[in-house]
């Protein structure tokens, strides 16, 4: 019993270790969870496909990305062309905000779509997601031998709680962005994050 809490345990960590870092996927469910946007359809998007790259990792499939460099330098180009142009689009609305922040109930359905599509791409155009938790988190799955899945489970469990905790949290922080300025600051730091990483994906294809 110790050494399978051991295993979920050093997975819960490992996996948050990776998870809780300033990125693209982080910003996009912060600003959804902050606009109240499909913010279930999100965390569940991002949490779901963790648990898929997470368990083909485990399953040993890690090797095989790294025998495939092309296809993730495509990726590489494909993502970071993906978060260049959504970085120009957050510029844009710092200099012609959508008004308050917080979407109008008549667009509830456009926007829904929207944020899904593009969390899946910000999900799975991004080779580091791959390298992340199908290699990394793969890798150190192996040395817990038969325990191997009870730490990718660690892992999964922290992923959704993380993505959970983003999402629903920041809706605590709607208050302080009630002002338009206030969202203008906000896309600001949003373009500014998915610039830097677009122009780095791409950079280091």
């Amino acid at each position: 019993m110790t050494s399978t809490f051991t295993a979920a345990a050093a997975g819960f960590g490992t996996g948050l270790s990776l998870i809780v870092a300033i990125g693209a996927q982080n910003a996009f469910v912060l600003r959804q969870g902050i606009r109240r946007d499909a913010v279930l359809a999100v965390v569940g998007i991002c949490a779901l496909s963790d648990a898929a790259l997470i368990a083909l990792g485990v399953g040993g499939v890690g090797a095989v990305v790294v025998a495939w460099p092309g296809a993730l330098t495509a990726v590489g180009w494909i993502g970071g062309a993906f978060l260049l142009c959504y970085g120009a689009l957050a510029a844009r609305r710092v200099f012609r905000p959508e008004g308050g922040g917080l979407r109008a109930e008549g667009e509830a359905a456009g926007s829904r779509r929207s944020a899904v599509l593009t969390c899946l791409a910000m999900t799975w155009l991004n080779p580091h997601v791959y390298l992340d938790t199908v290699f990394l988190l793969g890798s150190v799955a192996a040395d817990h031998g038969p325990l191997r899945w009870t730490f990718g489970l660690g892992a999964v469990l922290a992923s959704l709680c993380w993505f959970t905790a983003l999402g629903f949290g920041a809706r605590m922080l709607g208050r302080f962005l009630a002002k338009p300025a206030a969202w203008r600051v906000m896309d600001g730091v949003l373009a500014v994050t998915m610039i830097v990483l677009g122009a780095a994906l791409i950079a280091g294809s």
